[in-house]
């Protein structure tokens, strides 16, 4: 809550920012911009150390990955051999887990929005990467220390100093609200504000060594296509870029109708320079990507309103100026006032929302961050990140972008291949306009093999080009210089003259809006939310993932491993594999309770015990993980209703109602 001298100072920071975008947008001089953004930073200093401090969290992240390391969610990659940084190998578990992540999101965005899934190859030639912009922008910033040679990425770097400082009780207040500025926008740093702040600081390695200038480095694999090694080739950064060059094909699959979407569950790869943080940075990774391609003079969505009145936390560019927390907002409001583009990416928000919800993210810990202006790709119209809240604080987990028309504009002007779509119009068009025709036999017959590359020239001019040539073609041969060959063009090889023209359908480039999720993120994220610890017993830690992400549906366990409890079990088995439910049998000797609190540690929801009442009158009982509750039915009974819980079709509330509760062995 405000007081009145944070409103204040929130006051100053909103006019100063307003201040500062009339200044840019009147192109005033740097010098007097970079004034104003120094005076900006100092106000944002003052708020931070202004604000009330947050309470620190019960969470333990050793506690918490403990239970992982032992129950195998996921482990290092060849770790008998010292492992590889940023490699993971999931276990059984964390595969069930991964796998019904997966087939989560198919239903919720592929088959719920009718979208057209593909699986393109890893493999990408160089040529393609080149198009896209990845060949020379993907790249992070990275030092290295001068001494031992370790590299490191210069953004965490300088976090991880900013943050022992701040934690130092030698900095000075006026110095920790400074720094906790600088963590706050340590995402819009470039490499040569980074060098500037390294210096100004003095920013040093962690081993105390001199660091080097920070350099981009492409996180790209480079790798080569045939035995030759002549095709150069990229292991994937993204699956994005795979839809992109299938979209003439989805096009017409599509019987030559927008909007559609494309859609692709992959690996991709990234270099990371010092991969940490557990799933949440690593170097192979799951990505499930989205490409709606949707005419760009009209982004309207058919099912937007059953969206429009969701109220999610968005944290706009305006309000990250103005040092604001995320403001509750309707996603209709959103779109209505231009803080959300459209109403196509506002509709995704809104999916993307309900999907966290649908899998068990904490959504109280869960927020859209808009891209700043500087953060923002140049060809992007709006930008939103979905960020989850953990134990290493905000984490982008869903980018969902309008990328325009660039990619495809991108590979048509590489390749010449047409990557438009058409609409027909309800009236024919009369247009003026220039055409230039090529004489092919002459063409033909003076460039031979190398006419072609004249045709692309003429075929790509633009009017003012055009009618340059036009000119100066009148007073005679034109000598042109194409791929760094010349080529001498004659007056009567070309025609160019204007002309009308009567159109009966609108061509035009689609625009992309993108959500791309990374799904280890996600999941990462997910165990961090679901983590808990029994009341009164912090010895028993569990995990509780709705019973459509859980790894398995249900627990088989016999009050004792005597033979004559396993007809029931082979029976309920049996059952269970028919109804499509995933189980595990513990038949072990160790303690009901022991029992049950492992189940509990790998998220299985629902437990059938098998004792010596159902040897009696062949029922069993259903026990809840998490409130612990148990009811007891016939058996025939248990494998439709497990299989109801899991599916969701059925609440645990209304089992209780139905059946009553019965008391539970103990559980010690």
């Amino acid at each position: 809550m405000s007081t009145p001298e944070t409103a204040a100072l929130e006051k100053a920071i909103e006019e100063q920012g307003a201040k500062i975008r009339a200044m840019k947008g009147n192109s005033a001089p740097k010098e007097q911009i970079k004034a104003e953004v120094d005076a900006l930073n100092a106000l944002k200093a003052q708020l931070a150390e202004k604000q009330p401090k947050k309470a620190t969290s019960d969470f333990s992240r050793p506690v918490f990955e403990d239970l992982l390391k032992r129950r195998f969610f996921y482990a290092p990659s060849f770790e008998i051999y010292g492992g590889v940084a940023g490699l993971y190998d999931y276990g059984p578990v964390g595969c069930a887990v991964k796998a019904n992540f997966i087939s989560t999101w198919r239903s919720h965005f592929v088959l719920e929005e009718n979208m057209l899934e593909v699986d393109c190859t890893s493999l990408t030639p160089h040529a393609v990467l080149k198009s896209s912009g990845h060949v020379d922008r993907f790249t992070d910033v990275m030092v290295k220390d001068m001494k031992t040679g370790d590299c490191h990425r210069a953004d965490h770097l300088l976090e991880d100093v900013l943050e022992a400082r701040i934690a130092d009780a030698k900095t000075t207040p006026e110095q920790k609200a400074e720094f906790k500025v600088m963590l706050a926008q340590i995402d819009n740093y470039k490499k040569d504000d980074l060098a500037a702040i390294f210096k100004k600081y003095n920013v040093i390695s962690p081993l105390g060594n001199e660091l080097s200038e920070p350099v981009d480095f492409n996180m790209m694999f480079a790798t080569s296509i045939g035995p030759t090694g002549l095709l150069k080739g990229f292991l994937r950064p993204e699956t994005a870029q795979g839809i992109f060059l299938c979209f003439k094909r989805l096009y017409d699959f599509n019987l030559g109708r927008l909007p559609f979407a494309g859609a692709q569950i992959g690996k991709s790869f990234r270099n990371e320079i010092a991969p940490r943080s557990g799933l949440l940075r690593v170097r192979e990774f799951e990505m499930a990507e989205i490409e709606h391609f949707v005419d760009p003079a009209n982004k309207n969505h058919p099912k937007f309103k059953t969206v429009a009145d969701l109220l999610v936390p968005l944290l706009s560019a305006k309000n990250q100026m103005a040092a604001q927390p995320a403001e509750p907002m309707t996603l209709g409001d959103a779109v209505a006032k231009g803080v959300i583009a459209n109403e196509t990416l506002g509709y995704f928000l809104g999916r993307i929302y309900l999907f966290m919800q649908k899998i068990g993210i904490d959504v109280k810990r869960l927020r859209f961050r808009q891209h700043m202006g500087n953060e923002m790709a140049h060809y992007a119209c709006d930008c939103w990140d979905t960020e989850l809240h953990t134990s290493y604080g905000w984490i982008e987990c869903v980018g969902c972008a309008d990328r325009s028309c660039y990619d495809l504009e991108q590979h048509s002007k590489a390749t010449g291949v047409s990557m438009t779509a058409s609409e027909q119009l309800p009236e024919p068009i009369i247009k003026d306009i220039v055409k230039v025709d090529a004489d092919k036999g002459k063409v033909g017959k003076a460039f031979k093999k190398e006419a072609k590359v004249v045709f692309d020239h003429l075929a790509a001019l633009d009017e003012p080009a055009a009618l340059a040539l036009k000119e100066q073609l009148a007073a005679g041969p034109v000598t042109l210089t194409l791929n760094g060959a010349a080529y001498v063009l004659t007056p009567d090889m070309v025609t160019i003259e204007r002309t009308t023209v009567k159109e009966f359908e609108r061509k035009f480039t689609p625009s992309v809006i993108e959500p791309s999720f990374g799904i280890g993120r996600i999941i990462y994220a997910l165990l961090e939310h679901t983590f808990d610890i029994r009341e009164g017993d912090e010895q028993r830690t569990y995990l509780r993932l709705p019973p459509i992400i859980a790894p398995v549906k249900c627990s088989l366990l016999p009050i004792s491993n005597q033979d004559e409890f396993q007809p029931l079990l082979h029976r309920l088995a049996g059952a269970l594999a028919a109804s499509t439910v995933s189980y595990r049998l513990d038949d072990s000797s160790t303690g009901i309770g022991r029992r049950y609190a492992r189940t509990d540690e790998i998220a299985i929801p629902f437990g059938v015990t098998v004792d010596f009442q159902s040897l009696k009158d062949d029922t069993a009982t259903v026990r809840e993980r998490d409130s612990m509750q148990q009811v007891r039915l016939k058996i025939d009974d248990i494998a439709p209703l497990v299989a109801r819980l899991a599916l969701g079709t059925e609440k645990w509330t209304d089992v209780v109602a139905r059946y009553g509760l019965v008391a539970p062995p103990a559980e010690k």
